[in-house]
């Protein structure tokens, strides 16, 4: 009888689980893009999608067009509407078993950005380089989606977790990335009409995670590298090392450092001086750990208890910060500029105390130079670099980095580029390559094939403009070769297949930081290429572009595709960064001048000169060379050794 009883309860809970998802089954479902406030492409088709129960009636209105389907035994359904109006707002009704209403839908032009943490980087984060940008925004027709930042290797997935369409406003736009903004905002006050951006990026991200498997085929290392992962749980075990790995690491730090329990509050009878910025090896000697760093300033009567803004400029890796032994403020990883709000109060007549406590995982450690160092109130500025104290915390081995599975191949594409693949765009913006710059040599093929899958799974031969990469690192000396150069190379390679533009951004880089703050020239020479490449309104896409070459005599005479109104010096008197090597291989700096559209490039020190680069390195400082348009020439070398 007991058993009877059991089985007769399951059965009760069996048909309430089935009625339930009858319920459920029933109700139409929309992906997340299709939403409150979401931009639709006008010259397109525009398709719009979901999920419902089988032989369900859909019904969809948008601007009096009526389109009705049946759900399939898949649950799918779908409709497409053409010939929309620009403009907005609009409503939008979808009728089934429910009723979905839509507002404040526009119809503009939608573009899909992706790439690396310079795509991603945040409007927040540029805020100082363009005061007054985020409050004074207020913009409604210039609307932005953020994918969330997920992936997986268990194949393509159908919608991704979350997201909404944000309008430009100044509690919105902080979190928008600040290239992707410039770009909309450019085209907006351009052609005046609604702009949807959807931001599928990453910090850290190589280029072949956005790709399919499919695709990556013929790269068969990165499929490989990607099977284990595959296993159930194995991909979480993996993690769960790390996690207790690093964690240990630092519970490990911070119970070696007897300096915490002082809160900030020090003398320095026993602190060696040091100078910031800098790093640490030179006084220290290659340690990781925890260093304590002191800096003593003054201040007058009129500065007592103000509020303070206070700049440490970049910090590796990882800070805490306390003012007259209370804590301000703290960065956990390298990349951020430090800037740090001192709240009414702290500071005081006199004597202050600056305490950072500096944590380095690995690498050197220490404060990086050439970035800004400084203490304002509303009436004072005090300089902050030179001599401070400092004194070791905790010594410890370095910490290996994390393992990052979201950088595995195929992952963002599944879990952020599929499900997107309905929604009708009218290009591409793309800003990636700095992770992969270990491998340059493969990127064009790796790139290319990006492109080939992104156009096949959006049936259309879509416009892909792209970045290439910034100056970045140290200034050679010497005219050098460079896996930066290269990768550079790879991305004006890239140019050869149709319907596709790169900006040329080796003038808005930073020696010492990998994401540089000048967002809105990226953003602005995006917005002139689209001009050219999507609404065929511009002749000059960019800056020259290498064509040909001769030897003549002792000199080799450049020509050059798109000089515009012709070339042109920026920046000086003479050409710089051209080097020229003859049949040894060995380059010297060469002395070149324009004459016409042409350069025509020597050097005292070869006399039958065979090859020559341009800003082939990291870092070309002096690259000089632009049309009249004031778009940069893109680095170049004419052999291909």
């Amino acid at each position: 009888m007991k058993t009877i009883n059991i089985n007769l309860l399951e059965m009760r809970m069996l048909l309430i689980t089935l009625l339930l998802g009858g319920c459920m089954y029933a109700q139409i479902n929309l992906p997340k893009l299709i939403t409150n406030g979401m931009v639709l492409q006008r010259n397109a088709e525009v398709r719009i999608w979901g999920w419902a129960s089988p032989g369900e009636k859909v019904t969809v209105t948008f601007q009096q067009q009526h389109q009705t389907v049946i759900t399939n035994e898949d649950r799918n359904w779908s409709v497409k509407f053409s010939d929309l109006t620009v403009g907005g707002p609009y409503n939008m009704v979808v009728q089934g078993t429910n009723t979905i209403n839509l507002k404040d839908v526009y119809v503009g032009d939608v573009y899909l950005c992706s790439g690396q943490s310079n795509m991603e980087l945040p409007m927040y984060r540029v805020a100082p380089k363009y005061p007054g940008e985020i409050e004074q925004a207020n913009n409604l027709s210039i609307r932005y989606f953020k994918v969330p930042k997920e992936y997986t290797l268990e194949g393509r997935q159908n919608d991704i977790s979350g997201g909404s369409w944000l309008p430009v406003t100044p509690e919105n736009l902080s979190d928008f990335s600040a290239v992707a903004y410039f770009y909309a905002k450019n085209l907006h006050n351009t052609y005046n009409i609604p702009i949807g951006i959807i931001d599928a990026s990453l910090g850290g991200s190589p280029v072949q995670a956005w790709i399919s498997e499919e695709y990556l085929k013929d790269f068969p290392t990165y499929v490989k590298d990607i099977e284990p992962l595959k296993i159930k749980g194995a991909i979480q075990r993996l993690e769960q090392e790390d996690q207790e790995r690093i964690k240990e690491w630092y519970q490990t730090t911070y119970i070696g450092d007897a300096l915490n329990e002082k809160k900030g509050r020090f003398g320095v009878l026993d602190w060696e001086k040091i100078h910031v910025p800098g790093f640490w090896k030179q006084t220290l000697g290659d340690i990781h750990g925890v260093v304590w760093y002191q800096k003593k300033f003054m201040l007058e009567k009129k500065d007592d208890g103000k509020e303070a803004k206070l700049l440490l400029g970049r910090i590796v890796d990882a800070d805490s910060v306390f003012v007259n032994g209370v804590f301000v403020g703290n960065t956990t990883y390298q990349y951020p500029p430090r800037r740090y709000q001192i709240p009414s109060g702290i500071l005081k007549e006199g004597e202050n105390t600056l305490v950072v406590k500096v944590i380095n995982e690995r690498g050197d450690g220490g404060f990086i130079t050439d970035k800004p160092y400084q203490l304002n109130t509303a009436d004072t500025e005090i300089d902050l670099s030179g001599i401070w104290y400092c004194k070791i915390g905790t010594i410890m081995p370095a910490l290996q980095p994390q393992r990052f599975f979201r950088w595995k191949p195929t992952g963002l594409y599944n879990a952020m580029i599929h499900p997107l693949s309905n929604y009708s765009i009218n290009g591409v913006l793309w800003y990636q390559g700095e992770s992969n710059t270990n491998n340059p040599n493969e990127y064009k093929e790796l790139f290319e094939t990006l492109i080939q899958c992104w156009r096949k799974q959006w049936n259309s031969n879509i416009p892909f403009l792209y970045v290439q990469l910034a100056n970045f690192m140290e200034p050679s000396k010497v005219p050098t070769d460079s896996n930066w150069a290269r990768l550079r190379e790879a991305q004006l390679q890239t140019l050869e297949l149709p319907n596709t533009a790169m900006v040329v951004t080796i003038d808005v880089g930073e020696w010492n930081d990998i994401h540089p703050l000048d967002k809105k020239t990226v953003g602005d020479r995006l917005a002139n290429a689209a001009e050219c490449l999507v609404y065929h309104e511009k002749q000059v896409v960019g800056g020259p572009i290498y064509k040909s070459f001769k030897i003549q005599d002792d000199a080799i005479i450049l020509s050059f595709n798109q000089t515009g109104s012709g070339l042109m010096v920026k920046n000086g008197q003479e050409l710089g960064e051209f080097s020229i090597a003859g049949s040894d291989g060995i380059f010297y700096w060469a002395h070149a001048i324009i004459d016409g559209n042409t350069v025509i490039v020597s050097s005292k020190e070869v006399s039958s000169p065979v090859a020559v680069r341009y800003a082939w390195s990291n870092n070309p400082v002096h690259a000089n060379l632009y049309n009249k348009e004031e778009f940069p020439a893109s680095p170049f070398r004419t052999d291909n050794w």
